[in-house]
């Protein structure tokens, strides 16, 4: 998956926005699923693709299977068009 803004499919971009939101948790494991509003997300393959390309992670250390609500990286912020707020 390209992290150029132009190659994201208007999925991914609505998913990243959603965990920009802070609206998004990850499941934790070697193919992070990601759930929106406490609920499945439609598209798990994309949300795969954009952990794999590290545009996505999750906040926080947890088991393997549990959830942890998820952030953007950096990159995910730039492919995004958004910034972090300065610590």
């Amino acid at each position: 998956m390209s992290t150029d803004p132009n190659a994201l499919s208007r999925r991914a971009i609505a998913m990243l926005k959603a965990i920009a939101d802070g609206r998004a948790e990850l499941r934790c494991s070697c193919e992070p699923d990601l759930r929106v509003d406490g609920l499945p997300c439609c598209d798990q393959s994309t949300a795969h693709d954009l952990a794999r390309a590290g545009l996505v992670r999750a906040t926080r250390l947890v088991a393997p299977g549990q959830w942890a609500p998820a952030e953007l990286t950096d990159a995910g912020h730039r492919a995004l068009g958004t910034f972090p707020a300065a610590a």
